[in-house]
């Protein structure tokens, strides 16, 4: 499925000049931050959706077309804006609070600001904002699918980062999700700080046996 502008065109023309996309990445894994994304794309540029045809929901692409897409997100939007909430956040509030944050903070950090908001699945309560839920919004509208490419791209590069400060779990490779070379690893090393406590295979590695 090629994601479209449709629903942002149509929100265009009820006056809404600035409609950001948000959706997230990380939710699964045991290690490392959820991050989101929040993208303003510039609705009124008549080959938008040719200049972004390539992008889709994040999950369908491979990393060096994710690599490209970022770019050319980043070359045409108005805006972009990232969000983080930290493994301690996760374990601490919860994965859907944490998640919340972090799509807070990203559309927090769009300037100029929104005037509504079409996020991935779920809504951000604590934002004063029009907003619409869209379920599988990353596969259907563009702007989402944007914002799902943006996030993916700012956390694996976060990802890399640990692997260096962290040696010997792999994190380059798996992203932090459960593969069997990081519960192997988990298993050997032990949690680092980085790591989700409050998921299952971090705490049965906290308590072997």
């Amino acid at each position: 499925m090629q994601p479209d502008l449709d629903r942002e065109l149509e929100l265009l023309s009820s006056g809404h000049r600035y409609v950001a996309g948000v959706d997230e990445a990380g939710r699964g894994a045991l290690a490392g931050p959820v991050v989101a994304a929040a993208v303003v794309l510039p609705l009124g540029l008549f080959d938008l959706a040719l200049g972004l045809s390539e992008v889709r929901d994040s999950k369908q692409l491979t990393p060096a077309a994710r690599d490209r897409c970022d770019e050319q997100v980043r070359e045409l939007a108005v805006a972009v804006g990232i969000g983080e909430a930290s493994a301690k956040e996760v374990d601490e509030q919860g994965l859907l609070p944490a998640t919340r944050a972090a799509m807070r903070r990203a559309v927090e950090a769009l300037d100029p600001a929104p005037s509504c908001l079409l996020i991935d699945h779920i809504r951000i309560p604590e934002l004063e904002l029009p907003q619409e839920a869209i379920t599988r919004g990353d596969q259907s509208v563009l702007s989402i699918a944007a914002a799902s490419v943006v996030a993916k791209v700012w956390r694996d590069r976060w990802m890399a980062e640990l692997d260096v400060r962290f040696a010997g779990y792999g994190f380059e490779r798996h992203k932090g999700y459960g593969t069997q070379q990081h519960r192997q690893a988990l298993a050997r090393l032990g949690p680092c700080p980085e790591h989700r406590r409050s998921y299952a295979p971090v705490q049965r590695a906290l308590s072997p046996g």
